[in-house]
């Protein structure tokens, strides 16, 4: 397809994704720019960590927006004596057949919510790890694909840390954004207690808009959004900043960083720059789209050291002086 066909067809499913936002909207008050994230992780087949306090909405967020899409959807309540078994499936024997068969665990679904994620132990995340990264599980002697699309939105609580245990570096690098979930302003909230006070309220009713073909198909679209070299190398020295601030004049940050991003990084910016040009309805990526996503793609992907966290250096702040260091093409 030509640039002006690739427009077109962005401008037509631009309608149609806007239609999607508003409708999970309807339930979720507010986080705006969380939902347009979450829309982009659908698109771009990509996993998403949420982080925030309880009561935020997190839980409401996924299940609205498997709501108002043709998909399945599954929530495990991950706890510290859950078991892989628990979510990839077993094999059951059957007495009648005398032979064992397999059963399909919740993680067969097309969106998954892993809720309070750091509350597993490792070998259920190492479980959960594989389903991610090769998008199949294994139960018995034999691979299973999971279905398409196949997105994991997991939650955690930052402020609980008894009976939690820390998500491996190699784990949260798998997730290709890491949302803060903040509080609402008085306004919104101010909807929010308007709606639940009000008895003649009906529950909400979330309409189905995108079927799983349709979301395949705008898939491509997002594929096809142009980066351009200027915009590419961009990207490379946003990532090059973490690791080497000292070649961008950042000095101060050497201390603070152990580790910087991963090639993983460099990938995760492009697409979700990608999908970030196209819901703003351009079919081509700007230095704008990469600069408003760029805290959500690198926060949990920068190693900080012991001296950041007694200085109270955040991975946000970080990246805010990569940003501003960095020139834009």
């Amino acid at each position: 397809m030509d640039q002006a066909t690739i427009s077109s067809h962005i401008a037509a499913a631009h309608d149609v994704i806007a239609r999607l936002r508003a409708e999970v909207g309807k339930a979720v008050i507010g986080q705006e720019a969380i939902v347009d994230r979450l829309v982009i992780a659908l698109l771009i087949r990509g996993h998403v960590l949420l982080e925030g306090v309880p009561g935020l909405a997190k839980t409401l967020l996924a299940r609205t927006l498997a709501g108002a899409i043709d998909a399945s959807f599954h929530r495990i309540q991950f706890t510290p004596d859950l078991l892989p078994a628990d979510i990839t499936g077993t094999l059951i024997f059957d007495p009648a057949g005398r032979a064992f068969t397999p059963r399909q665990g919740p993680i067969f679904a097309n969106l998954v919510l892993a809720d309070e994620i750091n509350r597993a132990p490792a070998k259920v995340q190492s479980a959960l790890l594989e389903a991610m990264q090769e998008r199949q599980v294994t139960i018995g002697d034999t691979s299973y694909r999971l279905p398409e699309p196949f997105i994991v939105i997991a939650t955690q609580n930052p402020i609980e840390h008894e009976g939690t245990y820390a998500l491996p570096e190699a784990q949260v690098d798998r997730f290709v954004m890491k949302l803060r979930v903040g509080y609402p302003t008085q306004d919104e909230e101010l909807r929010m207690l308007g709606i639940y006070l009000d008895p003649t309220a009906q529950q909400i009713s979330i309409q189905r808009i995108l079927r799983i073909v349709e979301i395949e198909q705008i898939a491509h679209l997002v594929a096809s959004v142009h980066v351009d070299e200027r915009i590419s190398r961009y990207i490379i020295q946003l990532v090059s900043a973490t690791r080497n601030p000292a070649n961008f004049k950042l000095s101060s940050l050497v201390p603070h960083i152990e580790f910087g991003a991963s090639p993983r990084a460099t990938l995760a910016l492009a697409h979700v720059a990608k999908g970030y040009a196209f819901i703003q309805g351009r079919p081509y990526v700007i230095p704008e789209d990469v600069k408003a996503i760029a805290p959500d793609v690198l926060r949990h992907r920068l190693v900080l050291s012991y001296e950041a966290a007694a200085e109270q250096v955040t991975a946000d702040a970080i990246v805010e002086q990569v940003l501003g260091a960095v020139a834009v093409p």
